[in-house]
C-alpha cells in the first residue's frame, strides 16, 4: 500500500491503525526518495495526528493471556537447556512456534486475564507444556536458512511522527516557507 493510500484511508477514518503505522515506517526505512505526493501525504498525515484529527491506535488495548503463559514457560525450559548445554535458543522463534498451536486467550480487563490464565491453568496446562516441547525440539531440528531475517522490531506510536518529521526536515527541509516577520 502507497503513503498516499494509508494517509487517506487514516483520514476518512480518523485512525491511524498499528499496521498501517507499520506500512509507513517499513516505506520510509526502504525510500531513498520520495515524490512530492508523498511528502504532501506524509506532511497531510504528521498534521493531523498533530492536531487530534488522526488518532494513532494504541497498539495493544487487550492482552492474549496465552502469550505471558507461552512465554514464561519457554522461558523455564530455555534456561533449562541453555544451562546445561552448549546450545542458544531463540525465545520469540520457540514461543511464536508455539503460539501458532495453541488457541489464543484474549482479555480486556484485568478480572478477565485472571479467569483466562485460571483457565488455562486447569485446562490448557498440559496441552502449553507439549507445544513448548515440540517448539525446541523442532527449534533444534531445524536447518539455518535466511539468516539474513530480521527481527520484529517494537514501535511506539511517536515513532511514525518522529520518522515522518525527519524524512521531511531532511528531504524537504524547504517544503513549508516560513513567513518572516
Amino acid at each position: 500500500m502507497s503513503i498516499e493510500k494509508i494517509v487517506e484511508q487514516a483520514l476518512q477514518d480518523g485512525y491511524l491503525t498499528p499496521v498501517m503505522e507499520a506500512e509507513v515506517g517499513r516505506i520510509c526505512d526502504n525510500a531513498s526518495d520520495f515524490s512530492i505526493e508523498e511528502y504532501m501525504a506524509l506532511d497531510r498525515l504528521m498534521g493531523s495526528l498533530l492536531i487530534g484529527e488522526v488518532v494513532a491506535v494504541p497498539r495493544k488495548q487487550f492482552i492474549n493471556v496465552m502469550e505471558e503463559l507461552v512465554l514464561t514457560e519457554v522461558i523455564g525450559k530455555v534456561a533449562e537447556i541453555e544451562a546445561t548445554s552448549e546450545s542458544s535458543l531463540d525465545v520469540g522463534d520457540i514461543t511464536a512456534y508455539a503460539l501458532n498451536r495453541l488457541p489464543p486467550l484474549y482479555a480486556t480487563t484485568e478480572e478477565g486475564a485472571n479467569y483466562q490464565r485460571q483457565r488455562a491453568k486447569t485446562e490448557l496446562q498440559n496441552l502449553i507444556c507439549q507445544q513448548v516441547a515440540k517448539a525446541i525440539d523442532c527449534y533444534l531440528d531445524r536447518p539455518e536458512f535466511f539468516p539474513e531475517r530480521q527481527a520484529l522490531s517494537k514501535h511506539t506510536g511517536n515513532e511514525v511522527l518522529s520518522q515522518v518529521s525527519n524524512l521531511l526536515q531532511v528531504y524537504a527541509p524547504n517544503f513549508e516557507q516560513k513567513s518572516h516577520p
